[in-house]
């Protein structure tokens, strides 16, 4: 600590600027956390936090390793029971305060794992920051290793920890099974490390909160997956679940399409004719191009787009199809664009030659 430290601090304490006067003492507690003056680094930001001048910003603890995230919900989240029932039981966990405080979810690519993991930060009121791996994994040998204690570091180092969740979201870049890995040697380094990380931050600071997540949870490494407190399997969607998520995205994006004449019954039909649907990220994306795509002269145009995506090609899906999959004349009509009278004569044979 200089002595400019002391006095910026009686200059921003004379000008009431309370904002500089708290980076000021996070500053100088920072310095004395760093020459391992622990006892007096926490009670600078005790005194602070007691005080109401810390409140946690972004740019407090973003390194080249940690970068703020929102978690400001702009898209529906809805998740089936089962898996909205374990991330309740996360934030109970949290909340009961008992150093359950490391949770890794699993599942496909769409399933709802980062967003989930925004929810949880949202309800709990925290500052959600990520684990850049663009700038943790390195090429050199060896350095992915020194910037995983790095990054343990700062995050053992953050201010105001029951204030804050760790993602470390697709964590398969450095955590896959260190037997079926290429390089066994170096990935047993960065995984050793991790582990001894994880150790180390149970021992050192258990209002952290951790939450990692994984798309290839088969090939995970399993004394890593031991070492987080539950494992949340976000695999456990029904048709039915999905359809009630594409509903939601569907009434929450077509409100804000002009022209787009609104058939939620025609839409679910869809989704039923579908043999199978996409998890909630990629249906998300195909609803909204079929929005977004859709001909603004045409109203019903984007259903066309999606019985694309999810069914078949409609162009060659022929009437008598489209009846058989249960859609009525006035439903193929829509699906088609064609008239009422002119599928009707399709449907009866009076367009067929004798």
């Amino acid at each position: 600590m200089k002595k400019q430290n002391v006095l910026n601090l009686i200059k921003y304490h004379v000008e009431r600027n309370e904002n500089a006067f708290r980076n000021e003492a996070i500053t100088i507690a920072r310095h004395f956390d760093s020459i391992g003056d622990y006892q007096l680094a926490e009670y600078i930001m005790g005194l602070i936090a007691e005080s109401n001048l810390y409140v946690p910003q972004a740019s407090d603890s973003e390194s080249e390793f940690l970068k703020a995230i929102e978690v400001k919900i702009s898209d529906p989240l809805s998740l089936p029971a089962e898996i909205a029932d374990d991330v309740k039981g996360v934030i109970n966990a949290i909340n009961h305060n008992m150093g359950i405080n490391k949770f890794l979810f699993e599942g496909l690519p769409g399933s709802g794992k980062t967003e989930a993991a925004k929810h949880v930060a949202r309800l709990l009121d925290r500052t959600l920051y990520y684990v850049d791996f663009d700038n943790l994994v390195d090429s050199k040998l060896g350095e992915t290793n020194k910037n995983i204690t790095k990054v343990f570091s700062e995050i053992n180092r953050i201010p105001y920890p029951e204030k804050t969740v760790i993602l470390f979201d697709e964590i398969d870049v450095i955590a896959l099974d260190r037997v079926n890995n290429n390089d066994v040697r170096e990935m047993g380094r960065v995984t050793s490390a991790i582990l001894r990380e994880l150790d180390r931050l149970t021992d050192l600071n258990e209002e952290i909160v951790i939450i990692a997540t994984t798309n290839l949870f088969q090939n995970f490494d399993k004394a890593l997956s031991r070492r987080f407190d539950a494992v949340i399997n976000f695999n456990r969607y029904n048709k039915d679940d999905l359809i009630e998520v594409a509903e939601l995205y569907f009434s929450s994006y077509v409100k804000n399409f002009k022209g787009i004449s609104k058939n939620i019954r025609l839409f679910k039909k869809l989704l039923k004719t579908a043999e199978r649907l996409p998890y909630p990220g990629e249906l998300k994306n195909i609803i909204k191009t079929s929005l977004a795509f859709s001909d603004v002269n045409n109203s019903y145009d984007y259903l066309r787009r999606l019985y694309n995506h999810l069914v078949g090609n409609l162009e060659k899906t022929d009437i008598e199809q489209l009846s058989e999959q249960g859609f009525t004349v006035r439903e193929i009509e829509m699906l088609k664009g064609e008239s009422k009278s002119t599928v009707s004569r399709k449907l009866n044979g009076e367009d067929k030659q004798p």
